[in-house]
């Protein structure tokens, strides 16, 4: 009776497998771009709207306002910062550049995803080293 040949042993040490990334989908590039610049637009509106709110907590608009007043002379007219950065007017310019770096965004990504995918006939991809935890 013939034995059936014994595997070869598993080296020591994790395993690893080298990818080489050769094409990437623009769609999907664009669909990932424009959720993560959506998600970091609700960030920086977030952001602006706090500090907005301690900025005007802190007493910093009214003090501005009455410096530029002391500076100017408040004979006849006085200067009313607070109104020139009133909360609205604020968010909506925050909103206004969230919308252009959301659209920004996810067109230079879908560009780059374009171009990637031309030049990976002359540099061969980018290459990915994947290994286990020992």
């Amino acid at each position: 009776m013939a034995s059936a040949p014994a595997a070869a042993p598993r080296p020591a040490g994790p395993r690893r497998a080298r990818l080489l990334v050769t094409r990437l989908d623009p769609w999907s590039v664009m669909k990932t771009s424009f959720m993560l610049s959506v998600s970091v637009g609700i960030v920086l509106l977030v952001a602006t709207a706090l500090l907005w709110w301690t900025l005007d907590v802190t007493q910093v608009f009214s003090t501005i306002g009455r410096t530029v007043n002391d500076i100017a002379g408040s004979g006849t007219t006085s200067f009313d910062f607070l109104s020139l950065v009133g909360f609205s007017r604020v968010m909506g310019v925050a909103l206004v550049l969230v919308a252009i770096e959301i659209v920004l965004w996810s067109a230079l990504a879908t560009l780059f995803a374009f171009l990637y995918n031309l030049s990976v006939g002359l540099t061969g991809g980018l290459e990915v080293t994947l290994s286990e935890d020992a």
